[in-house]
């Protein structure tokens, strides 16, 4: 059931509402493509750091390493 009615918006309302749509629709995909460089960012340092939660706990001793050298003797 159309309206005979006058039309109500203008087109100047019409135009606002679009290119606020298309700025919030820009500025969501700006947000996610920071937040999904977020996540990738985090998982590379994980793999770097060993972000596996498997590190030794604070507090435990670690058995000493024997140094490696070698003399200019042997080489």
């Amino acid at each position: 059931m159309a309206s005979s009615g006058k039309k109500k918006t203008t087109m100047a309302k019409v135009n606002r509402e679009r290119n606020l749509r298309e700025r919030r629709l820009d500025k969501q995909t700006k947000k996610d493509a920071r937040k999904q460089a977020s996540d990738h960012h985090a998982q590379s340092c994980d793999v770097l750091t060993g972000g596996d939660d498997q590190s030794i706990p604070a507090g435990t001793r670690q058995p000493a390493l024997d140094p490696v050298v070698q003399s200019l003797a042997d080489v």
